[in-house]
């Protein structure tokens, strides 16, 4: 009867062992990743008034992204850290690119097309800041030395100035805050994040007046009183608002949610699918989804941990940070805490980019979870 008890836990065992070691995927994350990946096809079928074309089509993205992930996880983290900083300097030459000769859409620059394919280089720099700052400091002294956080801030600065021009203020913002990261777990002193700060608020009426476009003025003065356009700019997190709080604690029930379904709620399955899920789920179906996000964030500062190399360490701890942000703003948009940026919520939200960003970070994750040993109880 004791080994019938026991006979679980080892076949479970030789499960995690066999991802690890033939497929190079950590279990614990993919398990995480995996069951908000369903949530977010539950969710989207019913904001998709019950499509079955586009659940194929989201089954087929979340395979492709699935895919792409264990494709990366198979690379050894060295090779990230070898091309990192040539992979920044070519996509810094693409975002130029776009300023001089990019396509406009919505009112942005932001897409280069070459005629075979057109994408957002934007997207590239969320995985290129990372390893290239990480890459940068895990070879000098840490805590970082004055001029080497110099260096640091300008290899954020220039894309983040870029892309905030195009103008894309959100990814600008995202991009920032995966190179900060890192500078911040290489052991940045408390002195600089202060100095930061200060600078930061000292620089807000600049942006204001000199930087941000009227839009993005519009949308600041919206999330401070929605009501003051109920049909225009205030229209989206009011609708939000509304379905989330129709939703009380338990949810209306699956495919029974009326701001959705009567096409009240814009941008279901994307931007504001949190709303879509909340209404029908409720409050306790918000506190296990967002468990589920503390979980993925929770097991990527494991892996960076327990990760040997300080690259390894640096770059893990960013990526799951991002990740978070990535949860946070998106939430607090459709919340009615931040203003609309249009920031997609990580593996739920359909589309195609940000997926593949998010898939390449956690791809990452794999790769320095299982690529080499780890110190201390391997679990």
């Amino acid at each position: 009867m004791a080994v019938d008890r026991l006979q679980p836990i080892r076949l479970g065992d030789r499960v995690g062992a066999t991802l690890r070691s033939v497929f190079k995927l950590d279990p614990v994350l993919l398990f995480f990743v995996a069951l908000i990946a369903m949530i977010g096809v539950v969710a989207g079928y019913s904001a998709a008034e019950q499509s079955d074309a586009w659940v194929e089509r989201s089954i087929v993205r979340l395979g492709l992204g699935f895919g792409l992930m264990l494709l990366i996880a198979q690379i050894p983290q060295r090779w990230f850290f070898a091309v990192a900083p040539w992979f920044y300097a070519a996509v810094v030459l693409m975002l130029v690119a776009v300023w001089l000769v990019g396509d406009m859409g919505g009112g942005a620059k932001r897409w280069l097309d070459l005629g075979v394919i057109r994408f957002q280089p934007a997207e590239l720099m969320k995985v290129a800041m990372p390893m290239t700052i990480a890459w940068f400091l895990a070879r000098r002294p840490l805590p970082p030395r004055p001029l080497d956080v110099v260096v640091a801030m300008l290899a954020v600065g220039v894309p983040t100035v870029l892309i905030a021009g195009q103008p894309d203020l959100g990814s600008s913002l995202l991009i920032m805050a995966s190179g900060l990261f890192v500078l911040f777990f290489a052991g940045l002193s408390w002195w600089y994040i202060g100095g930061f700060l200060a600078l930061a608020t000292a620089a807000m009426p600049v942006m204001w007046f000199f930087v941000m476009h009227a839009y993005q003025k519009e949308r600041v003065l919206t999330l401070l009183d929605p009501a003051s356009d109920p049909l225009g700019a205030g229209y989206h997190t009011i609708q939000s608002m509304i379905a989330i709080g129709s939703g009380g604690v338990w949810g209306k029930g699956w495919l029974q949610g009326t701001q959705s379904h009567l096409d009240f709620l814009p941008e279901g399955t994307t931007d504001f699918i949190l709303a879509v899920y909340a209404e029908e789920f409720g409050l306790m179906g918000l506190l296990v989804l967002f468990l589920l996000y503390l979980a993925v964030i929770w097991r990527g500062l494991w892996i960076a941990e327990h990760a040997e190399s300080v690259e390894g360490r640096l770059l893990a701890a960013s990526i799951s940070m991002t990740f978070m942000v990535y949860v946070l703003v998106n939430a607090g948009m459709v919340l009615g805490l931040l203003p609309v940026v249009g920031a997609p919520l990580p593996l739920m939200s359909y589309g195609g980019t940000a997926l593949v960003t998010i898939m390449v970070g956690l791809g990452m994750l794999m790769s320095i979870r299982t690529q080499r040993s780890f110190l201390g109880h391997d679990r």
